[in-house]
């Protein structure tokens, strides 16, 4: 399983003392000072109130491209050097849907244009690419089924707002893209800002476990997203995916018996088996896998042995990066299968701008993210690295996961469902920065309302000249383009 081995490199002529680092000894730092001199709720709330001075929350409004700004396609070609060149078509062919397939498919233009306008000290573990298709439901090991972010390619510690921004903007793009009116979206933006900051205050007010234990379970989800008297198609279709999307039906689904034995269904270019896919590569990068899992989930995997692994493509932004189905087979026989996905990983599109993460593997900054953030995290979730240096992260490839079809939402549902990636964005932000703080600084009022309405609003706009800056590209045959599929 190899590839060309990728290098990181800051084209922005970043210094080598990262702003990752630096905060790792100065979050030590401020830990030391805390178990000797703790700041009060009250006197980390008026820190949060002091940032106003040097990034006034009117600020977060503006939005306008610098002169000097770089050309989204060179930032997306960059990202294409380094991928499976195949599979590239594919990727534009996928991004050339929509403006919302777009924006799915470019979170390092909007970290570049982030980059490019002032922020708040204010910082918290970053999901990195927060839109409103990376929040989802999946089984925890307790077969409970929860709803949280689900997707930390790009995840980094960084300023709040970023997150906060990049989930506005991508409602703002939806909404449009579901045909809705002006107004939806802007409603939208509006809603998540007021249920981010309120809260965050009530985080602020709360016992740190119980940050730490709050979830949105899936019948909050459907009780929130339900309307008396109308018929819920795209939640029940979700009802409908959790069944369909057990270890079981997935295995019933993506395999098929040949000569006695099964084997992964090959469905190119989306599902196959290249040459380079061999046993032992896979059998080695699994017991290094396995290492960075809890020794009672070594034990468990123990109970497993491989039968099988394929090139799965998935994703959007992913598309052109490695991404395994790795099949294997417990003890009990052919009804006794699990499926992992092994994905390749990579520096964060936030790094060049938000300093190298304190990881020296991408794999481990995406695990540890991942736990982080999320109420609950797969339990087979862990990482590893090849020996060409490639890296990877692992996890179930199913096991109830299932997308929220916002396409399917009409209006109303749509503002409520900005409501819930709200919640649970606060929840996380939480979870991993100072949550007085953050509150200090937003208040009580709708300043910062009124700012992120204004910006997703522009921001939206500034998205839909790129893409359409793609499609001229496209048309113009300077880019090379495969069916979506």
């Amino acid at each position: 399983m190899s590839k060309k081995t990728k290098t990181h490199t800051d084209h922005k002529g970043h210094t080598e003392s990262t702003i990752d680092e630096v905060n790792t000894i100065s979050l030590i730092h401020e830990w030391e000072n805390m178990l000797h001199n703790p700041l009060s709720y009250k006197e980390r709330v008026s820190l949060g109130k002091k940032m106003r001075e040097h990034k006034p929350r009117n600020e977060h409004a503006h939005w306008k491209a610098v002169r000097e700004r770089e050309e989204p396609l060179a930032l997306l070609a960059r990202q294409d050097a380094s991928r499976v060149q195949s599979m590239i078509p594919l990727r534009y062919g996928r991004m050339m849907e929509s403006p919302f397939a777009f924006f799915r498919g470019s979170a390092i233009v909007m970290a570049n244009d982030l980059s490019t306008i002032p922020r708040t000290d204010a910082l918290v573990q970053l999901c990195g690419d927060c839109h409103l298709s990376n929040f989802g439901v999946f089984a925890t090991a307790e077969r409970n089924v929860i709803f949280d972010l689900n997707d930390f390619d790009e995840t980094l510690p960084g300023p709040f707002e970023w997150d906060l921004k990049r989930l506005a903007a991508s409602f703002v793009v939806a909404a449009k893209y579901n045909q809705f009116s002006a107004s939806v979206g802007e409603r939208c933006v509006r809603r998540i800002a007021s249920i981010y900051r309120t809260k965050m205050a009530q985080f602020a007010e709360m016992n740190t476990l119980d940050v730490w234990y709050e979830r949105v379970d899936f019948e909050h989800l459907v009780r929130h997203l339900k309307k008396p008297g109308r018929r819920q198609s795209a939640i029940e279709e979700v009802s409908r995916l959790k069944q369909k999307r057990s270890q079981a039906a997935s295995v019933l689904k993506l395999t098929e018996v040949v000569n006695g034995r099964r084997r992964i269904k090959d469905n190119p270019p989306l599902v196959f088996h290249p040459e380079l896919a061999t046993a032992e590569t896979t059998k080695t990068l699994l017991l290094s896998y396995m290492r960075s899992l809890w020794p009672s989930r070594q034990r468990l995997l123990e109970r497993f042995h491989f039968v099988d692994v394929a090139l799965k493509v998935v994703g959007v932004g992913s598309v052109g990066t490695l991404g395994w189905a790795i099949l294997l087979q417990g003890e009990g026989g052919d009804d006794d299968h699990i499926f992992l996905q092994m994905k390749e990983a990579n520096p964060s599109v936030l790094e060049p701008f938000l300093g190298r993460s304190r990881f020296e593997y991408a794999g481990a900054r995406i695990v540890n993210g991942q736990r982080l953030l999320q109420a609950a995290s797969d339990m087979f979730l862990g990482w590893t690295v090849s020996d060409d240096m490639n890296n990877y992260y692992v996890r179930q490839l199913r096991d109830v996961k299932a997308s929220i079809p916002v396409e399917e939402l009409d209006a109303t549902t749509f503002e409520q469902y900005a409501e819930v990636c709200a919640r649970v964005l606060a929840r996380g932000h939480a979870r991993t920065g100072d949550a007085a703080v953050i509150t200090g600084y937003l208040g009580k009022g709708e300043a910062f309302d009124e700012a992120l309405t204004e910006f997703a609003l522009s921001y939206a706009q500034q998205n839909a000249y790129d893409y359409e800056t793609l499609i001229t590209a496209i048309n113009k045959g300077k880019i090379h383009v495969a069916p979506g599929l």
